[in-house]
């Protein structure tokens, strides 16, 4: 019997987060909904501690399973900062702190990493992680996508940041699309 898709509940309120979510599992016939909810965020250095807790937290305080994407920027010349906080620093200090932090630094090396935790109300949580390497450039460039996709190179591109890519493009090279893939991947096969 072929899979006919469902609904997915993901917790965001980050509407370029939430497109990019809703094009790669549309892939696998699988519809999402913006679960609007208060996520309760744990610090933690590891992005996938911060995706499990949140989604585990929801989804037994809504009633039904839930997922949860967290994200991260992790520059090696600062030591994977800002990794869990990117969020934060991309609040506070925005593209032009980080570039500056930058300034003179040659080995601009770094990943994004993606985490989505999918949780059942009993407490199960699945999670799924996407990496993708690049550097980070010398100055924001181009107007797509949000966060510090103006400032990341991925290394399988051809030299353009996230922003000048088009959705699609930069679905098939980051780290969000990677992890979305292979929950959808995981799901289908789960819900067939």
């Amino acid at each position: 019997m072929p899979f006919k898709g469902f609904r997915v509940r993901f917790a965001t309120t980050n509407k370029g987060k939430l497109r990019e979510i809703s094009l790669l599992l549309s892939e696998y016939s699988l519809e999402v909904e913006a679960v609007e909810a208060e996520k309760l965020e744990i610090q933690d250095d590891e992005i996938i501690r911060i995706a499990e807790y949140a989604a585990s937290d929801l989804a037994g305080r809504l009633g039904y399973p839930v997922a949860v994407e967290d994200s991260g920027l992790h520059i090696e010349a600062l030591n994977g900062f800002p990794g869990p906080y990117s969020s934060y620093i991309y609040r506070s200090i925005g593209l032009k702190g980080v570039l500056k932090l930058l300034e003179g630094v040659e080995d601009r090396r770094g990943f994004f990493e993606s985490v989505v935790a999918y949780a059942e109300p009993d407490g199960r949580v699945r999670s799924f992680r996407g990496i993708a390497w690049g550097w980070i450039s010398q100055a924001a460039r181009g107007t797509g996508g949000f966060g510090f996709d103006p400032i990341f190179i991925p290394e399988e591109g051809d030299g353009r940041t996230f922003a000048e890519m088009t959705l699609e493009e930069k679905n098939r090279l980051s780290h969000r699309g990677r992890a979305m893939r292979s929950f959808g991947e995981w799901i289908t096969s789960t819900q067939a």
